[in-house]
């Protein structure tokens, strides 16, 4: 995968309280942050990703660009839902314009500049000014990727696909559209664009196992190794090591469950003694030495 600097947006407003996503549209995003991170890092070491917020009074940078997954986790955690959310401010902070610029002041100056937003409300601005904030973004090499969820009404659509348009490039930037359903987010943003997909979204109900449907799609993760072997890596080495997480903390678990059990004291008799007999039986032998006694 390209080296890249990457600013994740996140949309915090209002509107990301709605649990028509699973769990929510704010755990959602949370979830995909995760796997975006994931999946940037793990392809290419020396890759970095920051993070932001663009709702409440206005856009805040909670993480600059890191490697450090710990970092991004704790600012998604501290981040708070109000307001709504300002989408165009946050791409200028993001990297277009100054004093922020946060992509700009990245340390590695040959990595490739991406912004990828989420926006699960209202758009506020109006077109003409988003087509002017995307030519702004092509002028600067910065690629911008939207992860459109929760309104999608014709309105937003068409304002963020006028952008896409206005600033895409040979290194592309990318809109992909997630209408609710069973699956995460991050799971339907493995086989778009964004992360090496080829656009072809995966089914989202056949009894909601996020599976093929006659076979169409048979590549894990919803990527195919032999074209982007480095992704299917990735995620392939992401879901080993939640695997392995969850097999330890289920072992942990059996562990203290079975000391528990030992450490509760048996009450009363056994009900078999050590012949075999139950409990309070006794031999005729010694009954008639009492008689006699």
């Amino acid at each position: 995968m390209v080296l890249e600097a990457t600013m994740l947006v996140v949309d915090n407003s209002e509107s990301s309280r709605n649990g028509d996503y699973v769990p929510s549209r704010w755990d959602a995003q949370a979830d995909a942050v995760n796997m975006i991170f994931t999946a940037k890092t793990q392809a290419n070491p020396e890759s970095s990703v920051g993070l932001m917020s663009m709702g409440g009074k206005g856009p805040e940078v909670l993480v600059t660009l890191t490697t450090d997954l710990g970092k991004i986790l704790d600012g998604m955690h501290r981040t708070k839902i109000h307001g709504h959310a300002h989408l165009a401010t946050g791409i200028k902070i993001a990297g277009a314009c100054p004093p922020h610029l946060a992509l700009k002041h990245r340390q590695n100056r040959s990595q490739h500049q991406r912004i990828i937003v989420f926006t699960c409300s209202n758009i506020h601005e109006e077109g003409p000014e988003l087509v002017k904030l995307a030519k702004a973004m092509k002028k600067t090499n910065i690629s911008v990727d939207f992860v459109a969820f929760g309104d999608l009404s014709p309105t937003k659509t068409e304002r963020l696909e006028a952008f896409i348009e206005n600033v895409k490039s040979n290194d592309g930037s990318y809109l992909a559209v997630i209408p609710p359903g069973p699956q995460l987010i991050s799971d339907q943003l493995i086989s778009t664009p964004i992360l090496g997909g080829d656009g072809t979204a995966r089914p989202t109900n056949s009894g909601g196992n996020g599976g093929d449907a006659g076979g169409g799609d048979a590549f894990e993760f919803g990527v195919d190794p032999s074209q982007d072997p480095e992704l299917a890596l990735a995620l392939r080495m992401s879901m080993e090591e939640e695997r392995a997480r969850q097999e330890r903390e289920e072992k942990a678990k059996q562990a203290a469950d079975k000391e528990k059990m030992e450490g509760i004291p048996e009450e009363g008799e056994p009900l078999l003694d050590k012949s075999g007999q139950p409990s309070g039986h006794k031999d005729k032998k010694d009954d008639d030495k009492m008689d006699t006694a």
